[in-house]
């Protein structure tokens, strides 16, 4: 069976530590321990980590390397990045949102898990981030919360 490859932003990281997203947040890093799923990371994403409290930082630490895939920033994320910030999909403010999805596509993995349900994991910045991987030759990305890829004993 193919092991998945995911990308997670640092939303869900910080998860870790958020009431609300902590038992999703924790079960999906449990998950990727216990050989599940790939982590597929960017550049962005240890940018925004190199910035958070340690207890954060120590979620992808504490992760066996083996386990861990890290997408380096390049002209090709720069120009998927820039394509979402021209079709209005989020605002130059967001750019960082952006490029977590374009290295997403770029790195071409099965799906990707945010708590950012403003400028991620939206009904309205999913299509639009679908609609121009597809025009720029990429397949549509998939994106869900954490809640949505863990197992939920509560069946």
């Amino acid at each position: 069976m193919k092991l998945l490859r995911i990308y997670a932003d640092t939303s869900v990281f910080g998860g870790c530590f958020d009431e609300e997203f902590a038992e999703e947040s924790k079960a999906f890093f449990e998950d990727i321990k216990a050989g599940k799923f790939m982590l597929v990371i960017s550049d962005t994403a240890l940018g925004e980590l190199e910035r958070a409290p340690d207890y954060v930082q120590r979620i992808l630490t504490e992760l066996p390397a083996e386990r861990v895939e890290v997408i380096d920033f390049c002209d090709e994320i720069a120009l998927l990045r820039d394509a979402y910030l021209k079709a209005g999909i989020v605002g130059p403010e967001s750019k960082a949102d952006a490029e977590h999805i374009a290295a997403a596509s770029i790195a071409d993995v099965d799906f990707v898990v945010s708590w950012n349900f403003k400028h991620i994991v939206h009904y309205e910045k999913i299509s639009g981030y679908q609609a121009i991987n597809l025009i720029n030759g990429y397949k549509e990305i998939r994106i869900y919360s954490p809640k949505e890829v863990v197992d939920n004993d509560e069946e």
